[in-house]
């Protein structure tokens, strides 16, 4: 990601916002610091179920059942 900053405002539960902030203080980072990387960690995860999905119709697909079917296909 390049250097530019956008601002976003965000709308959060009272709670939440408490949560934030206290992680923020413990971690000594800022709030956006926090918020930006929690945006990152959901990003990352929601990728790696996109491949997962496409890993498993792709398995289903091909027949790929083991380790073994595996083999088979790749050599």
């Amino acid at each position: 990601m390049n250097g530019q900053r956008h601002i976003l405002n965000v709308s959060v539960p009272l709670l939440m916002d408490r949560t934030v902030r206290r992680l923020a203080r413990q971690e000594q980072k800022t709030t956006s610091e926090v918020v930006r990387d929690a945006i990152r960690n959901y990003l990352f995860h929601r990728d790696w179920a996109r491949i997962r999905r496409l890993g498993e119709e792709t398995a289903r697909r091909l027949g790929i059942e083991t380790v073994d079917d595996v083999e088979r296909i790749a050599s």
